[in-house]
């Protein structure tokens, strides 16, 4: 009796488990395709292709989000000019972060320059099949996902890998169309 109850407890826990989201290492990264962005003009990951792409999944009211900002805009500012583009996708959690003028003051305030993707309709965060704040996606020259990283932590590991896909591209691009710093 006790090996049928286990069994059944086990089968119930399996069922109430979340659905493991796919590992996306190795696929095509998917389009971003919200409409409307800050600091820059929309950016097409297609014609981004040649460059490394850092997509980071954010919102401002986010703790672990604000933990990881100052490593992301050191990153852009050290590596724009080698062809590393920061595309920051700001899908809100609660109530307040879906107005785009508090996103705006976030952004004044923390003096951060680089693209941002507002995303209040999980576009582009479904598109990722993402679920997590922070979440940074690295995607090589061919537009393909090279590494994941949830959360917080492993600084190091995430700039070595920007290092080796810049290497690797040998994209030393400045200027990037549409990419004004500005909000």
């Amino acid at each position: 009796m006790k090996k049928i109850v286990c069994m059944a407890y086990s089968l119930t826990l399996l069922c109430m488990a979340p659905a493991v989201a796919r590992d996306p290492v190795g696929l095509p990264a998917a389009a971003i395709t919200n409409k409307q962005w800050l600091n820059s003009e929309p950016l097409s990951l297609t014609k981004l292709k040649g460059n490394v792409v850092l997509v980071e999944f954010w919102t401002f009211g986010c703790y672990n989000c604000r933990n990881v900002e100052p490593y992301v805009k050191k990153w852009f500012e050290r590596y724009a000019g080698q062809g590393l583009v920061v595309i920051g996708v700001h899908t809100p959690e609660f109530e307040h972060e879906y107005k785009v003028e508090n996103v705006k003051n976030y952004l004044r305030k923390q003096d951060i320059r680089y693209p941002i993707a507002i995303d209040n309709d999980f576009r582009t965060w479904t598109a990722y099949a993402n679920r997590y704040w922070p979440a940074m996606y690295l995607i090589d020259k061919h537009g393909i996902i090279r590494y994941l990283k949830i959360g917080e932590g492993s600084y190091d590991r995430t700039e070595t890998m920007i290092q080796t896909l810049l290497k690797e591209s040998a994209a030393n691009q400045t200027g990037l169309p549409g990419i004004s710093g500005k909000q």
